[in-house]
């Protein structure tokens, strides 16, 4: 199977066709093809794990694309146990997802087209996962920024939705800017970009170290966009205007998760360069904590979410930085299986009390048991408790800190794992527990249909079990399995266990006195210390930072550029015009074709041509796309046969 790994992609590709050309007007078959094409990507994921398994490899396999002289840029897989984990991860999270959007976009007028978009947002993920080269990872790179922005602003009737999707869009991008400079100057020093090869290189000591340190700083800035890492991260609780299964995708298997991915792809580069690997450590240690401190005073319920996922990134770039290979994609697999059930069951929750504000929530736990129930097993999973999954991640990477000697790291992560679990069972406790706060949210929740909750109950069951691969006592856990350069088995470390449970529990238990007992007054709290809260409810005032520079600053320029062209270029049109340098009708005709064209010619041009190609364009941007993906995929398979 993993000879054929390519499959495992284009069936979602497939998928996305036929809804389009064949079956949008009809809704059962365009979600039952799309859920069939995903659940059997991840039956052949399965496979080729297996295969994986018991050869490790890794295996790299290229087909011709573009070759002329001085450049060849092939098509390659590759494919060893990160792949193989990966494909897992993803499949197993978009076939939860579909499952569950049977029930949640049940009734959406645009019912097909969802299932077409995640169809592609899947095939664009796993292209990704499979590539075995920089340049054809950033071309699906690019492909799953432009699927988010579709998904993101799926509801685009409102204005909030198709402005959080430019927003995501425009952020990602300046990422994706250095991300591509990083790879020119890689290719320019390699002479390459295939994985296999670079790596080779770099081993070999044959590029220098200023330009691997060049080079892993500024791919890594297309990992800071994609995973809303500091200080690209704004982005990201915006993209919850989203129907919430894009939400879970986003944020549990695909985008975010891409950005972590490649900065594991580059670990041969972090563990020669130390600048580096320490401006990703502290990187990832600053989202981590910056994202966490918000998360203790939100009340939108995907809002708090959202940033326990910048946190959780946090956590993964941090022990990438350190070296932590193993545990920075251990709890990247760990994350995806229970914050997907998290936004899944917040999905479940919006969809029966109509509202995401926790505050107007309360006593849901009645209503809906299966969702609560499922929901409390995912935080006390994120907040770190044992046996569940998180757990056994995040002692790994706290062992992984400690093992390199970054003790503030390590005291900073402890800390944040204190305060998970604190906004997680806020979250929990002012959602499901106690008494209704509005009753006719009350009334009206209900457990949602069973195409919702049973893939809440198969991820509550991942949410617990699945970290047990990655105990410290297995001898052929995750540890063997997953690693750079050499198995990495971290020994259990009992003192650090103890104190990560401390520091969650502690976080629980405050959470417990103030919105569960009633014992400690959150409101008396907040008046108390009300700088910081307003500092941190306000999102550190980064969204009014970027409005007040940057945002400011394009809207000034392009006024300065405005009236340039009205008040410079035309006063001396008329000036030299008056003065009879030229004959009238010559000037006439210079200020009309020379000057005005110069300065308005481009956008007449535009919509000139335009006018032309609209008979034969539909405009609208998922068309475009796929006569785009339709002549790479055709290209792909010709050079395959």
């Amino acid at each position: 199977m993993i000879k054929y790994s390519y499959i495992i992609a284009f069936l979602p590709l497939l998928s996305y066709v036929l809804i389009v050309f064949f079956f949008s007007k009809r809704e059962k078959t365009a979600s039952g093809i799309a859920i069939t094409a995903v659940v059997s990507s991840f039956v052949l994921s399965l496979i080729a794990l297996f295969e994986t398994l018991a050869d490790h490899g890794p295996h790299i396999f290229e087909y011709e694309w573009i070759v002329i002289p001085g450049l060849k840029l092939p098509l390659s897989i590759f494919f060893d146990p990160l792949t193989a984990v990966m494909l897992m991860v993803v499949t197993i999270v978009s076939s939860c997802v579909h499952i569950y959007s049977l029930g949640y976009m049940h009734g959406d007028p645009r019912f097909s087209r969802f299932y077409a978009y995640l169809s592609l947002f899947t095939f664009s993920m796993l292209g990704l996962v499979l590539s075995g080269s920089f340049f054809v990872t950033f071309i699906f790179w690019e492909l799953v920024g432009l699927t988010s922005y579709l998904l993101i602003g799926f509801w685009f009737e409102k204005k909030v939705a198709s402005d959080a999707g430019k927003k995501a869009f425009i952020t990602t991008k300046i990422g994706d800017l250095g991300f591509l400079a990083g790879l020119l100057v890689l290719y320019w020093a390699a002479g390459t970009l295939n994985y296999s090869e670079v790596y080779h290189q770099i081993e070999e000591n044959q590029i220098p170290a200023i330009i691997l340190t060049a080079a892993g700083i500024l791919i890594f800035c297309g990992a800071i966009g994609k995973s809303a890492q500091f200080p690209l991260h704004v982005w990201l609780p915006d993209a919850m205007e989203g129907p919430t299964p894009v939400s879970a995708l986003i944020h549990a298997a695909t985008m975010v998760a891409a950005g972590v991915y490649l900065t594991a792809r580059i670990m041969s580069i972090i563990v020669v360069s130390h600048t580096a690997a320490m401006t990703i450590a502290y990187i990832g240690a600053i989202t981590a904590f910056m994202a966490a401190s918000i998360g203790l005073v939100q009340n939108d319920i995907k809002r708090v979410l959202a940033y326990s996922t910048v946190s959780q990134l946090g956590y993964m770039i941090m022990a990438l930085g350190v070296s932590g290979y193993t545990a920075g994609t251990f709890h990247l697999m760990t994350h995806a299986f229970f914050k997907a059930l998290l936004f899944l069951g917040a999905g479940s929750v919006i969809h029966a009390a109509h509202t995401n504000d926790i505050q107007q929530m309360g006593g849901l736990a009645k209503k809906m048991p299966i969702t609560s129930k499922t929901f409390f097993i995912a935080s006390l999973s994120i907040a770190g408790i044992f046996p569940l999954s998180g757990f056994w991640s995040k002692d790994e990477i706290f062992a992984s800190i400690y093992h390199e000697g970054h003790y503030f790291l390590l005291a900073l992560a402890v800390l944040v794992a204190g305060m998970t679990a604190f906004y997680m069972f806020r979250l929990c406790f002012l959602t499901f527990t106690g008494e209704a706060r509005d009753y006719h949210v009350y009334e009206h929740a209900h457990e949602s249909p069973k195409t919702m909750t049973y893939p809440l109950i198969f991820l509550a069951f991942l949410s617990i079990f699945a970290g047990w691969v990655g105990m410290p006592w297995l001898e052929h856990g995750y540890s063997s399995f997953v690693y750079f350069e050499h198995p990495h088995h971290a020994a259990a470390n009992y003192v650090l266990m103890i104190v990560g449970t401390i520091a969650a529990l502690s976080g629980i238990f405050l959470a417990y006195q103030m919105y569960y007992k009633r014992a400690i007054d959150p409101v008396k709290m907040g008046a108390r210390f009300k700088p910081v809260y307003t500092f941190i409810y306000n999102k550190w005032y980064f969204d009014e930072l970027y409005m007040g520079t940057v945002i400011k600053f394009a809207y000034w320029f392009m006024e300065v550029l405005y009236r340039f062209d009205q008040g410079v270029i035309d006063w001396f049109v008329n000036f030299v015009g008056r003065f009879g340098m030229f004959n009238s009708r010559v000037w006439q005709t210079f200020d009309v074709y020379v000057v005005d064209g110069a300065v308005n010619g481009a956008g007449f041009m535009t919509r000139w041509f335009a006018g032309g190609l609209r008979k034969i364009q539909t405009g609208a941007v998922q068309n475009y796309a796929f006569v785009i993906f339709l002549g790479v995929v055709l290209l792909m398979l010709f050079k395959m046969i």
